[in-house]
């Protein structure tokens, strides 16, 4: 009895799995967490698997987590979740070919599952096989284009081998007064990178974290700071109020699209984007929709479902914060997820979406 993947992605670096190796340091690495509710008793069954494996992860038992996830892999050798958690535990453990064969394995049973290919590139950048991470990471955003943190790994990845070629470029040219000035930009922002990165992972994973931690909570609102003079105070504008109304109606937009989404209602579903929206990863607005549409109107059944929704509102923009379940025929996913929203004549729509934010 086969059952749909259900991998739940830990984003913006809240897992504490993250390679820890030069550039791999930098590269958000995920954990697989446990869904329960899968509707059948063997489903319960299995999901009590994968959390006797977590808790063993969780305390640092990788011998017995391995041991465990293998002896169940031996009945259910193609089972996504626990594979994937298989990777992780060796990629702790320290088996880096391992954990690479693993993912590199499940990238080819389960090519539309983004998350393999991200842990696979930061394996690859851990030994400094920069190109093997770049392709992977460029796999993960053709299966999810709009997959932020595989976007922010590329970006890693891109700084890290234009580091390299800066410095031939300085082996073969050390007169050249351009190149050192750009190769010290590019190490600095590394430099940079790293000493806030070790601050931000004490605050995201404390003691108690479990193996995949809870994503990260919207954002606070920025305080504001001390104006420079009190003639910068006096002119300073005043933020402007934010309507209920608006912050329901923002609401009522989000889930709409949702429901539309759920009941493939394409033109409910490609409607609740503005005309100025742009697809994640460049992408043309026509193949875009021709891409949602091969994608949605298969699926015998699709649910997504918003929990976690905050929104904020200034003026005629707004941003939404959710978390969203999605559950289809082949697919289980749980994500964050951020739409900025304009205002259009009486109607909220989409501009601008991304996942892990």
């Amino acid at each position: 009895m086969s059952h749909p993947v259900n991998l739940q992605a830990t984003l913006r670096g809240t897992s504490p799995f993250v390679v820890r190796s030069g550039v791999a340091s930098r590269l958000r690495c995920l954990a697989v967490a446990v869904t329960m509710g899968l509707g059948t008793s063997l489903a319960w069954a299995q999901t009590e698997e994968y959390a006797n494996v977590n808790r063993l992860l969780r305390s640092g038992q990788l011998a017995e987590a391995l041991a465990k996830a293998d002896q169940y892999l031996v009945g259910k050798a193609r089972d996504p979740q626990m594979r994937f958690l298989k990777g992780v535990i060796l990629t702790e453990s320290g088996k880096t070919q391992d954990a690479i064969a693993t993912f590199s394995k499940l990238t080819e049973d389960f090519p539309e599952l983004p998350e393999p290919y991200n842990n696979l590139a930061v394996l690859y950048a851990s030994q400094s096989q920069f190109d093997k991470a770049r392709a992977a990471l460029e796999m993960a955003i053709r299966t999810n284009p709009s997959y932020a943190t595989a976007h922010e790994n590329l970006g890693d990845v891109y700084a890290k081998l234009a580091s390299q070629a800066y410095s031939k470029a300085l082996q073969l040219d050390g007169t050249n007064p351009a190149v050192a000035p750009k190769l010290s930009l590019i190490r600095n922002l590394f430099a940079a990178d790293t000493r806030s990165g070790a601050a931000a992972s004490v605050a995201a994973a404390p003691a108690s974290a479990p193996v995949a931690a809870k994503p990260a909570s919207p954002a606070p609102v920025a305080a504001v700071t001390k104006p420079a003079s009190p003639a910068a105070a006096m002119a300073a504008p005043a933020a402007p109020a934010v309507a209920p109304d608006a912050q329901r109606e923002v609401e009522a937009a989000v889930r709409t699209w949702a429901g539309a989404w759920s009941s493939k209602d394409m033109n409910g579903y490609l409607g609740a984007y503005d005309g100025s929206f742009v697809p994640p990863g460049g992408q043309a607005r026509k193949a875009w929709e021709s891409d949602r549409r091969a994608r949605i109107e298969p699926r015998t059944r699709i649910g997504v479902d918003v929990s976690d929704l905050v929104v904020t509102v200034n003026a005629d923009k707004a941003t939404a914060r959710f978390r969203q379940d999605y559950t289809s025929d082949t697919l289980n996913v749980t994500s964050r997820k951020t739409l900025d929203l304009v205002k259009s004549g009486n109607r909220w729509l989409i501009v601008r979406e991304s996942t892990g934010s």
